[in-house]
């Protein structure tokens, strides 16, 4: 219990950190732009032009339907369980940029899921590796700049969305 009060205390610390950093305002407008490209519709688009090219035997589709499949209800499972309070709720005083789509921010949805694309379409086309994987971090960070998560929530997301990535390409192969 020591441990989780220690990195609880820690987490705050850096959240409100960058909260509170000149940069922050900045930052917003872009965070805004960047988390919306975590909201679904983006992999519903992405889906489509895999299926579009190939058919569902494209290997790339049946990767991301399969993480999609394994990834939310886990995610929806450990967000339920841990019932982590979201910054605005966990916070005196603060309130956060958007309003989120639900309760709980342990672990981070968007960042989770943007990994897990990052990755799945990371080894399909490998040279777009390093672009997928810097727009993933900076959905995460996006989401820690607009208020609705703690820095841990991301770091807990990334790796459910790698996770399930690798697990579904074991899956499919």
């Amino acid at each position: 219990m020591k441990l989780l009060y220690s990195i609880h205390k820690y987490d705050v610390f850096m959240f409100t950190w960058l909260i509170n950093a000149r940069i922050h305002s900045a930052l917003t407008r872009s965070g805004r732009n960047l988390s919306k490209t975590g909201d679904g519709e983006l992999y519903l688009l992405i889906m489509a032009l895999l299926y579009w090219s190939a058919g569902i035997e494209n290997l790339c589709l049946q990767a991301v339907l399969t993480g999609f499949l394994i990834e939310r209800p886990l995610y929806f499972i450990l967000k339920n369980s841990f019932r982590r309070n979201r910054p605005e709720a966990a916070l005196k005083n603060f309130h956060s940029i958007i309003k989120p789509s639900d309760q709980f921010s342990f672990p981070s949805g968007h960042t989770s899921a943007a990994f897990m694309m990052a990755t799945l379409l990371g080894y399909f086309f490998p040279p777009l590796v390093i672009p997928l994987y810097c727009w993933a971090a900076l959905v995460g960070f996006s989401r820690v700049v607009l208020g609705v998560h703690f820095p841990t929530d991301i770091l807990v997301g990334m790796i459910l969305g790698v996770g399930t990535a690798f697990f579904s390409l074991g899956l499919i192969y």
